[in-house]
Parts: structure tokens; sequence; C-alpha cells
């Protein structure tokens, strides 16, 4: 296997864990008008992920800094012709994390039901908005012989980059349900066991669909077996959800999300960008990639930082594995 091979292995990983740790955030977000009730519960599922939503998001710097490295020519044909949705997600979860951090330091209600709703919108359209990239990246899109991108920013919306969409944002929020579930004690715990089974049954029908027009799409052997592991794995999560297993629930909900971002990258390799307008200029591991010497350093020095980040974020999991509920908050008023 050369180098640029791993690297689009190790790049797939990185895309993974961001969407199994992030998903659960969007869903937090998105539930803070689903299924909280009042402002108590609103800062009660806002509390469960208080401690580690921002490192969450490290593993999307990581993800941008190895495609930029690893792969330039990807980098670029991607960040140009994905530059609108791009912006509107990156000016989300700005705009997210401030309110995370502002919302409780003023008292007044006005204050604070802004900057809810502000959680709520910054975390359902980034959630929608990554289905639909990834749908577009999978799908391909009007690259030129010059590897630049050529369509506009309504070619995007096709129907499948929708669904894709769609299948994101409805995942997000069912990993989010059973992570509320997982960390929360009381009536909100009950509450949301009912709102993901509701959501995961409609995530099923979405996922499936998409799934499966995927496999017809671009798909092989290995993008089918991911596949059926995607299924299975969001049954058995559905299952382990009504039968109160939270963790289980939880590890199962994770795993749908592995095995569907693993289908979609199974379905694109060897390529890393298709074009729809002549398969010969699609971006591959093989043309949009670095030199050999540039991903060697890149391999040393990620032999050395990812085990320590790893370890340092399960760190901070472990430290606040705990339940929460209303009866935690010292100042519900905040």
């Amino acid at each position: 296997m050369h180098l640029h091979d791993v690297w689009f292995v190790l790049i797939a990983v990185l895309w993974t864990g961001y969407f199994f740790l992030e998903g659960f955030d969007f869903g937090i977000g998105i539930l803070t008008k689903l299924l909280a009730r009042d402002r108590p519960e609103r800062r009660v599922l806002i509390n469960t992920i208080g401690p580690v939503w921002d490192g969450n998001e490290v593993w999307l710097l990581t993800a941008g800094g190895a495609t930029f490295a690893a792969f330039p020519d990807w980098y670029a044909t991607l960040f140009s012709g994905f530059y609108l949705p791009l912006l509107v997600i990156l000016v989300c979860l700005i705009v997210r994390g401030v309110a995370f951090e502002y919302r409780a330091k003023r008292p007044e209600e006005n204050w604070q039901r802004n900057w809810e709703h502000a959680i709520f919108w910054t975390s359902l359209i980034p959630a929608f908005l990554w289905g639909v990239a990834f749908g577009n990246i999978v799908r391909g899109v009007k690259i030129d012989q010059h590897f630049e991108y050529v369509g506009s920013v309504w070619d995007l919306l096709n129907p499948y980059a929708l669904l894709g969409g769609l299948v994101t944002l409805t995942l997000f929020t069912f990993h989010g349900a059973v992570f509320t579930a997982l960390k929360t004690v009381g009536h909100i715990r009950v509450r949301a066991r009912k709102l993901a089974l509701r959501v995961g049954l409609v995530a099923a029908v979405v996922a499936l669909a998409f799934l499966l027009w995927t496999q017809a799409h671009s798909g092989n052997g290995r993008s089918l077996v991911a596949l059926i592991a995607a299924v299975a794995a969001l049954v058995a999560a559905l299952a382990a959800n009504q039968a109160g297993r939270e963790g289980w629930s939880f590890a199962l909900s994770g795993l749908t999300i592995v095995a569907a971002v693993a289908m979609l990258f199974l379905s694109l390799f060897p390529n890393v960008m298709p074009s729809t307008l002549n398969a010969d200029w699609s971006l591959t591991v093989t043309n949009a990639s670095s030199t050999p010497y540039t991903l060697k350093i890149m391999t040393w020095c990620a032999a050395i930082a990812t085990p320590l980040v790893m370890l340092y974020q399960g760190w901070t999991y472990w430290v606040f594995r705990k339940r929460i509920g209303t009866q935690h908050i010292a100042d519900i008023a905040h």
C-alpha cells in the first residue's frame, strides 16, 4: 500500500471520528428545541456536552489540515467548489461556540432565548449541509480537465445530495437522543428514549434509501459489507434503546455512523472527487496527492501525535462520565 492510500484511509478515519463525536453534539443542539420543555432542561442538555464539544471539533480541524497537506489538489477543488456551503458551516460553528459560552453570561430571558435559538439553528444547518457536501463528493461534481470545479452552487442541490443531508440530520438527531438518554436522569431521560425511537425509525428509512442509492451508483463488494453493517447496527441500536440498554444503544448508533461513512469512502476510492464531465478528469489518490517525502513526514508526525490526542480526549470523557439532571443545577435561572 502506497502512502497516498494510507493517508486516504487516515482522512476517512478522521472524518468518521468527527461525525461520530460531533454527530451527537449536533443532535443535542437540535434537541434543545425538540426535547427540552423548559430552560433548566435545555441547560441539562447543553451541560451534557459542555466539557467535550470543543474537543470534538478538533477532529474537523485535523481532517481539513490533513486533506490540505496530503491531497492539496483535493483540498483546493473541494473548498473552491463548495465555498458557499462550507462558509455557512464555518459561520455556524463559530456562532455555535459563542452561543455555548455566552448563553449563561446574563440572566435576562431574551438574552438566553436568543442564544438558545442560535444553538438550535447552528446545530441543525451543519448537520444537514455535511450530508449534502459528502453526497456530492461521492456522486461527483463538474470538474474540468484542469481539475477545477466549473459548476454552480445550485448543482450541489441535487436529489441525491439533499437525501444525504436528510440522512446526516436524522442520524445525528437520533445519536444525540441516545446520548441524552445515556447522560441524563429523570423525566428527560425517559422522553429522550421515546424520541430516539421515533427519530431512529425515520433515520432508518432515509438512510436505507440513501445507502442503497450509493451502492447502485458507485458501490462495490466492500461498500456492500459496510452498508449491511450500518443497517444492522441501526436496527440493533433501536432495539437496545427500547430495552433501556442506553450504553449499547449509543455504541450501536455510533457504529451506524461509522459504517455509513466508511461505505461512502469505500465507494469513493480510488477517487477523491469524481468528475461528472469526464471520468479521466476525476481527482484520485494518485493525481491529487502530495509528494512521497511530504507524506512520509506527515506519517511520522501523525504516529506520534494522534495517540496522545486520543488518550487525552478519552480521559476527558471518563472524567465527565456521570449522568446529570435538573436537580444537579444549582441555579436553574441560568
